[in-house]
């Protein structure tokens, strides 16, 4: 009797002790209880968690968009032979600065030679319509002339001094006062800058319809042809003052201003053509070269957090908010733009609460 008395007593002491060591948690087990988690201080954890104070920062949502260098259209000039015809005489170089006006190079050409002779024979039947005219008025003045030839005299008279003002005006297209007929035609600078393109060789037959052999360029100024989203336009006004940085020159800050947004939306990109006008003094900036152009947009205060202190569940972003000694409970955000070292939070947290930054990957059993 005894012995069975004993044995029962050592097996309450058992389940008792068994009892009381599943209510002890272990030293480093986190604790879960009421979507708390709590992180003892003998926990290898703990000390890989870094907390911060939520505070609202300065923050400017900024657009960025990649461009290509162009020069202005009105800053550029392709120079083609407007005649069919042989080159006689070259007077420019490559990388020469000429004004407008300037003579490029000349040209023999059967085509122009009818052109002068078209203007020469219109100036003639204009000399000869202003004396016909002329005599038949003083002739009606003395009343031995007849009203009707008068009439017609004038009217010839017009009609010759349109068909001169006509030849006059195909002449000033190249740049040429007319000059003799059987003279070359001198092809001259529509606008000042320099030569970016020579392919001028002297003798050389060029067609009618020939490809430019000569590009001028004026480029102290230049355009950057970027495209901007179309969600993002709304943060881009004309005149707004832009960062633009080039491959070429990583190290140099660049700075132009919003000249043109376009008012037609790509449909296949969705996106806008956004023009910016960048100051070019020393040539660096070549058509064609590759920039991305940073918008800026008016600061506004906002929360911004370590991007570390993010986590990421499936499609969906939280973090860690302190909610007591050692206690953290996961709390849903939504995030904006990010960058390299922070993300911009649209809601789930406030100024003021306490986040972890760092530790939050070694809660990821805490579910």
């Amino acid at each position: 009797m005894r012995k069975t008395v004993l044995t029962m007593v050592f097996l309450t002491l058992i389940t008792s002790c068994k009892n009381s060591k599943s209510e002890v948690p272990q030293d480093q087990d986190l604790l879960i209880k009421n979507g708390q988690v709590t992180v003892p201080e003998n926990n290898p954890i703990f000390k890989k968690i870094k907390t911060q104070i939520v505070t609202e920062q300065e923050h400017s949502d900024g657009v960025v968009s990649a461009g290509t260098i162009q020069a202005i259209p009105n800053h550029y000039a392709e120079i083609a032979s407007p005649f069919s015809g042989r080159i006689t005489q070259s007077f420019i170089q490559l990388g020469q600065n000429i004004s407008a006006g300037s003579p490029l190079f000349e040209i023999l050409s059967s085509d122009y030679f009818s052109v002068q002779k078209d203007y020469t024979d219109a100036l003639n039947d204009v000399q000869l319509a202003e004396k016909n005219y002329r005599r038949q008025q003083d002739l009606v003045k003395h009343g031995v002339g007849i009203q009707k030839e008068l009439d017609e005299a004038e009217t010839d008279f017009k009609n010759k001094k349109t068909s001169l003002s006509n030849a006059s005006s195909a002449l000033k297209v190249y740049n040429s006062k007319g000059g003799g007929i059987g003279s070359p035609l001198i092809v001259r600078a529509p606008i000042n800058g320099e030569i970016i393109s020579n392919k001028i060789v002297n003798g050389q037959y060029l067609k009618g319809d020939a490809d430019p052999v000569m590009i001028i360029a004026e480029l102290s100024k230049v355009w950057i042809s970027g495209d901007v989203k179309e969600k993002d336009i709304r943060f881009v006004n004309t005149g707004d003052q832009v960062s633009v940085k080039v491959s070429a020159y990583p190290d140099r800050n660049i700075t132009g201003k919003v000249y043109h947004i376009n008012e037609i939306v790509d449909e296949d990109t969705r996106s806008i053509k956004v023009l910016i006008e960048c100051d070019n003094p020393d040539r660096k900036l070549k058509p064609g070269m590759y920039a991305t152009v940073s918008f800026s947009t008016t600061p506004k205060k906002t929360v911004m957090i370590p991007i570390t202190a993010l986590m990421q569940q499936d499609d969906s972003q939280y973090v860690w908010v302190k909610t007591g000694k050692s206690q953290y409970a996961k709390r849903p955000v939504t995030t904006g733009e990010t960058d390299q070292k922070t993300v911009r939070i649209t809601s789930g947290i406030k100024p003021g609460e306490t986040i972890m930054t760092e530790g939050g990957i070694y809660m990821l059993d805490a579910k």
